[in-house]
């Protein structure tokens, strides 16, 4: 797709990979919507770009039929659609109250619906339109010492892989993107001697948005951060049990630090 005077909402826009995106499509042309629940840092970086800042809580169906409705008649139809906003919080399942797994669902998982059900019966009207997803390599292979991140992230890549399989031919793309480690808040401490062995190599917000630009432009749906990804993927897929073995011996490392 081509993002010259395209119509986007970003979801999760004030900092990291949905802000250094947004930046990078409004230098394409595009008009962007920038959403997050931080207001001060949406109206700055629409400020920036020129683009619509907007508050939303994702995981309230409301107050994003509101955002959806409020990009429309300001910009017009939507035409790409990133679903960028999540959350890390939690750990195991003994310790990891219920309300947490709650929030974290509401967040990475039921919000990407809400959007989904508020722009796709337009873009299936009008037969074209783009949904981009930021699940994690965590819900490709998982992530240690937190399920509730794990499972979530998990859940995205099905919902993706769904709305590709079913929509493609009635004129929708799909893009999922599973970072590896991303220099941003969520990411914490990269200086711990397992970072790079648990979240791969560490990449730039920005260096994260041109991959996305370029998956766009091939219309390519799984959008991998570094090479090793796939190492580590095809590790899982062609031996499993070699695989989990690997992961629980990092596990034990981890858990002896």
């Amino acid at each position: 797709m081509e993002l010259k005077d395209k119509v986007v909402v970003i979801t999760g826009a004030a900092s990291g990979i949905g802000q250094a995106t947004a930046r990078a499509m409004a230098r394409l042309g595009a008009q962007v919507a920038v959403v997050d629940t931080n207001e001060t840092g949406a109206q700055a970086t629409a400020g920036e770009i020129g683009g619509l800042g907007i508050r939303c809580d994702v995981a309230d169906e409301a107050s994003v039929n509101d955002m959806i409705r409020t990009v429309q008649a300001e910009l017009g139809p939507i035409d790409v659609l990133f679903n960028n906003a999540g959350i890390a919080t939690g750990g195991d399942p003994l310790r990891t109250p219920v309300e947490v797994w709650q929030k974290q669902w509401e967040v990475n998982v039921m919000a990407h619906v809400y959007t989904v059900r508020a722009v796709l019966p337009d873009m299936l009207a009008r037969g074209s339109g783009y949904l981009l997803h930021t699940a994690s390599m965590a819900g490709i292979l998982t992530t240690h010492g937190n399920l509730t991140y794990a499972a979530t992230k998990h859940a995205v890549v099905g919902l993706a892989e769904w709305l590709s399989i079913t929509y493609h031919d009635k004129g929708i793309r799909v893009s999922l993107l599973a970072p590896l480690g991303v220099r941003t808040p969520m990411l914490g401490n990269t200086d711990s001697p397992l970072a790079s062995q648990a979240a791969g190599p560490i990449k730039e917000p920005e260096d994260v948005a041109q991959l996305v630009i370029d998956a766009m432009a091939e219309e390519q749906f799984l959008i991998l951060t570094d090479p090793i990804a796939q190492t580590w993927m095809d590790r899982k897929h062609n031996d499993l049990e070699r695989w989990l073995s690997g992961m629980r011996r990092l596990q034990n490392k981890m858990e002896q630090m």
